[in-house]
């Protein structure tokens, strides 16, 4: 069972949705295995953009910095105007910059896949190289910097439409999710 907060869908008809959430927290996994089951499109957000720029997002960070990887970011998210039966699953701080959170919840369905620090520390620990912000931290610090990072971000994805928590998640869980939101 989800925990579903829908008490802000603008939209109870739409078939475009965008998984939020902080890194680790299963934004990608899960938005594959869904769109996959239910045979709709699956973006991954950072994937697009490592296409265009012919480049890893570290390796963006690392040569053009966050504010260049942001402005990409925001350009990257507004090419998915207008997709129908697609599930996009963005980068963790996708939402934070520019009016994303905003375009996104006026385009589509937002969904915010909750995470205790706990399970984010698991998951990204495995691969913190592939994660720019988290790259140069060392290890006895990484813990601080999640819980910080979180809190900063937690006020965007609270804006989503839809809350969910990654623990409970499971290959029939966005069947629910559709079914709890549609007429």
């Amino acid at each position: 069972m989800t925990d579903l907060n829908i008490g802000n869908l603008a939209t109870k008809n739409n078939q475009l949705f965008f998984l939020i959430g902080f890194m680790g927290s299963g934004k990608t996994h899960w938005g594959k295995l869904w769109a996959a089951t239910i045979k709709w499109s699956f973006v991954d957000l950072d994937e697009l953009i490592e296409k265009k720029e012919g480049k890893t997002v570290a390796d963006i960070f690392e040569t053009r910095g966050e504010a260049y990887f942001r402005k990409i970011e925001g350009e990257a998210l507004k090419t998915c105007a207008g997709l129908k039966n697609t599930i996009v699953a963005c980068g963790g701080g996708t939402p934070c910059f520019s009016d994303n959170m905003q375009w996104m919840n006026a385009q589509g369905t937002t969904i915010y896949i909750t995470c205790t620090i706990a399970e984010i520390m698991e998951r990204v620990l495995a691969e913190k190289e592939k994660r720019p912000l988290l790259k140069k931290i060392n290890p006895g610090e990484l813990s601080f910097f999640v819980e910080q990072k979180l809190k900063e971000r937690e006020p965007y994805y609270k804006q989503a439409m839809v809350k969910v928590q990654s623990g409970l998640l499971t290959e029939c869980s966005f069947a629910g999710i559709i079914s709890s939101i549609t007429p």
